[in-house]
C-alpha cells in the first residue's frame, strides 16, 4: 500500500482562506475535538451559495467535484475526490431523524473554531449543533457519536 502526500493542514488552510462558509461535521469533527473515533473521509456542511468557493480552493490539490454546483444544490450534496474523499452537504436547512429543522445560518452563528496550526482554524458546529447534525441519520455509529459528544458536553460544563 502506498502512502499519500496529503497535507491536512494545507487542505484546511485552503478551505479557511476560500471565503466559503464551511462547517466540519461527521466523525472528523469528533476527531478534532479529541474523541477516540476512526474515519476515512471528511464531511462538511457548506453554505448553499459557497460550493464554487470550496471547489476552487481545493482544485489545486487535485480535488474533482462529482457534480456542478448547480446540480449539487439541487441534490443537496456532492463529493470531491483525489484519493481523499470529501463529502459536501449543501442545504439551507436539514431535518433530523425526529423531524427537527437545523438551519445552516443559525448553526454558523454559533460555530466554534479549532486551531490546527498558527495560521489555520477549522470551524465546527457547537456541541449542541454537532449533536443535532449526528441526528440527520439514525446509523448506529451516529448514536455512539452522540453518546460521546454528550459525555464531552457534560465534562465541559463541570
Amino acid at each position: 500500500m502506498e502512502g499519500t502526500d496529503f497535507d491536512e493542514v494545507d487542505f484546511f488552510r485552503r478551505i479557511s482562506r476560500s471565503g466559503a462558509r464551511v462547517l466540519l461535521i461527521g466523525r472528523r469533527a469528533l476527531v478534532m475535538l479529541g474523541l477516540p473515533v476512526l474515519t476515512a473521509d471528511y464531511d462538511f456542511w457548506v453554505h448553499i451559495d459557497d460550493a464554487s468557493l470550496i471547489n476552487d480552493a481545493l482544485q489545486p490539490l487535485g480535488f474533482i467535484p462529482n457534480a456542478s454546483p448547480e446540480a449539487a444544490r439541487a441534490r443537496g450534496r456532492y463529493a470531491l475526490e483525489n484519493g481523499e474523499r470529501v463529502d459536501i452537504m449543501l442545504a439551507r436547512s436539514v431535518s433530523t431523524a425526529d423531524g427537527a429543522r437545523v438551519e445552516f445560518d443559525e448553526v454558523w452563528t454559533r460555530r466554534q473554531a479549532v486551531v490546527v496550526s498558527s495560521d489555520v482554524e477549522v470551524h465546527l458546529p457547537d456541541l449542541d449543533d454537532l449533536i443535532a447534525s449526528k441526528r440527520f441519520s439514525t446509523r448506529p455509529k451516529d448514536l455512539e457519536d452522540i453518546r460521546l459528544l454528550q459525555i464531552l458536553k457534560e465534562e465541559r460544563s463541570e
